[in-house]
């Protein structure tokens, strides 16, 4: 908690951090609401309100995935600075270090999806289901941007600066949420691209959101894939499997690199 207090002081310091941070999310939406909002069909409908229901889960989803180049450069960046070596010599946990800076990227996350949501409300954007279930919605998704932290920190442990983890962090994200259904029905895809949807985790949590939000378009038939039948339990599954799998070779690779 010491750690995750001083990584949340340090951008508090530095406000760019998060500004520059939502200007890609706020983009996207704007683009892809005006843009291709009406050119894209969903389900049995072409209209710009089915669109824009539809795509929002999938701009939540990417937001928070793409916090990942974020955690990598800050960790790469402690690193180029000896900073690490520094916390080395107190006694603390060795995992302590990146659990204190996933967490204290997972409250920037959440401010930025309370922004998004309020731009997102303001293009049109409309949930059709009890509270309960937003939230339980936006929960996932941050439990979906704090695995992937957990890659970021490994990438940010791997490269040897700040600027070689933007790079790595970015470079697999963006197949990862655009051979999704983030942003079309993935049932139009190529076969082979559909089953890579399909079992997206990615593409879990965007599907779960979207019935949580009450979001899924007239005449939209989900694909027969499990993910894709049980979105909500597909999505803690990823999640939870992505987090110890990679908080395991984080918390080692530190080790190492420290060393």
């Amino acid at each position: 908690m010491v750690v995750a207090r001083r990584n949340l002081i340090r951008m508090g310091r530095i406000p760019e951090m998060l500004i520059f941070g939502l200007i890609q999310p706020i983009m996207f939406v704007v683009l892809f609401t005006y843009v291709f909002g009406g050119s894209i069909t969903v389900g049995s409908s072409t209209s710009t309100q089915a669109y824009r229901e539809f795509l929002m889960a999938g701009i939540f989803a990417q937001t928070v995935t793409f916090a990942t180049a974020g955690a990598g450069a800050g960790i790469a960046d402690d690193m180029h600075k000896g900073l690490i070596d520094r916390f080395r010599s107190l006694p603390m946990a060795r995992g302590a270090v990146l659990t204190g800076r996933t967490l204290a990227d997972l409250v920037q996350t959440a401010l930025t999806l309370v922004v998004l949501a309020v731009v997102a409300l303001t293009v049109g954007w409309r949930t059709h289901e009890n509270i309960g279930k937003v939230l339980a919605g936006f929960g996932l998704l941050l439990l979906l941007g704090y695995a992937f932290s957990w890659i970021g920190a490994l990438i940010g442990l791997t490269v040897r600066t700040p600027e070689a983890a933007t790079s790595g962090g970015l470079i697999w994200l963006f197949p990862l949420t655009f051979i999704s259904n983030a942003f079309v029905d993935a049932s139009h895809l190529p076969t082979f691209l559909r089953h890579i949807a399909e079992w997206n985790p990615f593409s879990a949590t965007v599907q779960a959101c979207r019935e949580l939000f009450g979001n899924l378009p007239p005449g939209f038939n989900a694909s027969s894939a499990w993910p894709m039948q049980h979105p909500v339990w597909a999505s803690l599954i990823w999640s939870v499997v992505i987090i110890l799998a990679f908080r395991t070779l984080a918390v080692r690779k530190y080790r190492r690199a420290a060393g």
